[in-house]
């Protein structure tokens, strides 16, 4: 028998936070956060991240455990969630995770192999210092050598992912390409539900930018002040999450406040964009439109409900 796992997810500002809780709550769930910045202390306002009072008793995992400069990434992510599951399982309680971080979430899903990556920071060093003296396009020819179907699918503007894919190939001796296609090929362990909340754009956009206004009213540009007081270099991962990297700019003087602020909007409109992209191409998803349930957030829950089946009985 597979264990019982359920997924709530969406674009950022689309009310995940608040229906995990809910859902939590009706059916004996505790919850994982699928979020690349929450799991951090004292980065609170920009990321939205649940309060004390909003998660109302409902255990909550990958919340504030780690300080800024430690590390964490996709690796990290999986094998935490993974015992966090266990963990959960052992109370008697369903674990659900709730996040917008797509890859995070296939990551726990599918029990993704992560082969040895990272682990050579020399590799990925060189490779860059490559592309600055010889371009991306040069970079690109070094990927169609090695992993054609990648660099088939991979524009060469994309200097990340082309570097990512050749140092795949030096460090593991096989394409990238080839890892992804027996990776895609993985049934799930667990016995899963994977909802994706959705609305009309435009009041989704409507949301995202009343958002970011209330973390300025809640006080964004003081915590970010606050956390380079406290020595975290503008440089970590942590501080390189949308609204923090905006207000640095700011604060830095590169910008005004309004300009630094329209920024944060636009730049979390475009990654609500992608992450709609994302979940569009998951298997097995059932997508929830508001619309269709008038925003009330009770019918969307008792549709959750009856659509969950022998996965609580």
């Amino acid at each position: 028998m597979k264990e019982p796992l359920i997924v709530l997810t969406g674009p950022t500002a689309s009310g995940k936070t608040e229906l995990s809780v809910e859902l939590a709550k009706k059916i004996g769930g505790e919850i994982i956060s699928a979020d690349s910045i929450q799991v951090y202390k004292y980065i609170n306002v920009g990321s939205a991240k649940v309060s004390y009072d909003e998660m109302q008793g409902i255990p909550h995992y990958l919340i504030d455990e780690l300080y800024p400069d430690e590390e964490f990434n996709i690796c990290i992510f999986k094998n935490m969630a993974k015992n966090y599951a266990k963990t959960i399982r052992s109370h008697g309680n369903i674990p659900i995770v709730a996040g917008g971080t797509g890859f995070y979430i296939q990551s726990l899903l599918y029990d993704v192999t992560f082969d040895e990556e990272g682990n050579n920071t020399s590799i990925r060093s060189e490779l860059e210092e490559e592309c600055k003296k010889h371009g991306s396009l040069h970079m690109h020819e070094i990927l169609k050598e090695v992993d054609l179907e990648s660099a088939n699918n991979i524009h060469a503007n994309n200097v990340k992912r082309v570097i990512r894919a050749i140092e795949f190939y030096r460090i593991n001796g096989y394409p990238i390409s080839k890892h992804n296609e027996t990776e895609s090929k993985k049934t799930s362990p667990y016995d899963f539900r994977y909802y994706v909340l959705n609305m009309d754009r435009n009041i989704l956009y409507d949301r995202i930018n009343k958002r970011v206004d209330l973390m300025i009213e809640q006080g964004l540009v003081e915590e970010v002040e606050n956390l380079l007081k406290m020595g975290y270099s503008k440089d970590l991962v942590s501080m390189q999450g949308i609204g923090y990297k905006e207000i640095i700019q700011h604060l830095l003087g590169n910008n005004t406040l309004q300009e630094a602020v329209d920024n944060i909007k636009l730049n979390t409109r475009h990654f609500a964009k992608r992450q709609l992209t994302w979940f569009r191409r998951e298997k097995e998803v059932t997508w929830i439109d508001y619309e269709k349930f008038d925003f009330d957030k009770e019918r969307v829950l008792n549709f959750i409900m009856g659509n969950l089946g022998e996965i609580i009985s």
